[in-house]
């Protein structure tokens, strides 16, 4: 179907007329409207009156395209459904000082940890089409960074630009999640998933894990829990080399409660292959079904009467110069 989107340009159209019927200017007056192409088309007709109306013709033809131009023509295809289901996603992430410690590898390189949940949650995002996803950063507390959207994009860039230590040192995992449900509940219609990544324990915030879970499990908030980091790694000191646990502060036992208690699971990422193990836990979830939309793919057409008009525009200033070297020519 085809339509103007901007139909009301049209009520422009007189305004040629209009300025034609206006009464001769007095002398020292200022025109309030001058229409240049419609003025050259009078003058023009003042010394040939056959031309003035072939020109004052195509200056009315210029004025109307430019109009339809102006009143955004398009044409509206046939309506598409678009199924309005996904999931509702709120990511947290630990940015606390234990996040620094180096004992991930990506591609044989040594990375701390937030550069190992960023560089899996890059794709995990990616691949979250017609889901919305939120992101939340905490430490000393927790903040909302992205709030629940379909622009993946702007998530993914927001995680990428996260620093640890930007909100302080230590670790507000009751905070995290008391927020994340604080934003579920301005959603009537959502299944509630908290995915939540840390290294460490609760020591600091002013909710505790498990006041937080009862929140949760009040709004029917499903947590699924990430402990990061290594299980050994090696140091060099100065008697020489040794093993340390650098997890030994992972509170496994609080992140496996608060999984089991709102439904969802516990996961260990002590490397890049067990952290994308929650690809697959996530993709069984139930997505929530919405009411349908429909869309009208939209072409735009403005540039058919807007190529009109400049054609006869160059055809006002050709002819001119058309006459001027046909006289020549009969004159030589």
């Amino acid at each position: 179907m085809f339509e103007f989107a901007w139909w009301w340009v049209w009520l422009l159209a007189p305004m040629p007329i209009l300025a034609r019927l206006l009464p001769p200017l007095k002398q020292g007056q200022q025109a309030a409207l001058r229409v240049p192409a419609l003025e050259t088309g009078l003058q023009a007709g003042e010394q040939a009156k056959g031309r003035n109306w072939l020109r004052l013709t195509i200056a009315l033809l210029i004025w109307l395209c430019l109009l339809a131009a102006a009143a955004r023509p398009q044409w509206l295809g046939e309506p598409v459904n678009i199924p309005a289901e996904g999931r509702d996603l709120m990511v947290a992430v630990d940015l606390s000082g234990s996040m620094e410690a180096e004992d991930m590898r990506i591609n044989g390189q040594e990375v701390n940890r937030l550069t190992m949940i960023k560089y899996v949650l890059a794709d995990f995002i990616e691949r979250r089409v017609g889901d919305r996803l939120g992101l939340i950063l905490f430490a000393d507390t927790a903040y909302t960074q992205a709030p629940l959207t379909h622009d993946r994009d702007t998530v993914q860039q927001l995680l990428k630009e996260s620093v640890i230590g930007l909100v302080g040192d230590r670790t507000a995992i009751g905070d995290a999640i008391g927020l994340a449900v604080k934003r579920f509940e301005q959603r009537e219609e959502s299944n509630r998933v908290l995915i939540l990544l840390t290294d460490g324990q609760n020591t600091a915030g002013n909710i505790t894990p498990a006041q937080a879970k009862q929140l949760a499990m009040d709004a029917g908030v499903t947590i699924y829990t990430i402990g990061v980091g290594a299980d050994e790694m090696l140091v060099q000191s100065f008697f020489g080399t040794r093993r340390i646990n650098p997890s030994q502060e992972l509170d496994e036992r609080m992140l496996t409660d608060l999984a089991r208690s709102t439904g969802g699971q516990y996961f260990r990422a002590r490397d890049t292959q067990e952290l994308e193990q929650i690809y697959q836990r996530l993709d069984q979830l139930e997505p929530v079904e919405r009411d349908n939309r429909q869309m009208r793919p939209q072409s735009a057409l403005f540039y058919w009467p807007l190529s009109a008009a400049l054609l006869l525009t160059l055809m006002m200033v050709v002819m001119p110069l058309l006459r001027w070297l046909l006289a020549r020519w009969r004159s030589s």
